[in-house]
């Protein structure tokens, strides 16, 4: 297994650990820290989709491979980076056809910071999986990496190999 790159170290095996980890359901914040991502920056459409009224971008609220309207039928599905890119680009949930990877801020913008397992408003984004999703940017570093979100502890500056298979959540708007 090749290494991945996570916060600037190196070591074998890290995808295992956390690609797979468990669903988990709504977690308050801890130590009494406030939301960064309360539930009323985010308007609910009742249609799988919410937008972010600081954003203005238009996220789906379950990662693909998982459906429901708690996001609780499915498994979540591996994706590599240029399926990902290929798979978000020919989604037409919700009737949109503009659904696009979201770039590493944008997906970073979901993160919530007052928690972890998973770091991510679970009230509008259920059963979000704690492990690595794949944005839409590449890395400077190598034409075979490109950045990532791990959604267990919100790590946003971290990158990995395009050819490791990792979650997905499609967005529209923006840019």
């Amino acid at each position: 297994m090749m290494p991945i790159r996570a916060s600037g170290v190196w070591g074998p095996g890290l995808l295992l650990l956390i690609l797979w980890a468990g669903n988990a359901q709504a977690v308050p914040c801890q130590n009494n820290l406030p939301a960064s991502n309360p539930d009323s920056v985010y308007t609910d459409h009742g249609n799988g989709t919410v937008t972010d009224t600081r954003t203005g971008l238009m996220w789906k609220q379950c990662a693909e491979g998982l459906s429901g309207a708690t996001c609780q039928t499915g498994s979540l599905q591996g994706f590599t980076w240029a399926s990902a890119l290929a798979h978000a680009e020919a989604s037409t949930f919700a009737g949109y056809t503009d659904w696009r990877l979201p770039n590493v801020k944008e997906l970073s913008s979901l993160v919530e910071d007052c928690r972890a397992g998973p770091a991510i408003n679970t009230n509008l984004f259920p059963n979000t999986p704690s492990t690595l999703f794949w944005s839409g940017s590449p890395s400077a570093d190598g034409s075979s990496l490109a950045w990532f979100v791990y959604f267990s502890d919100g790590v946003a500056g971290s990158y990995g190999p395009r050819s490791y298979p990792f979650g997905v959540r499609v967005v529209r708007g923006g840019q």
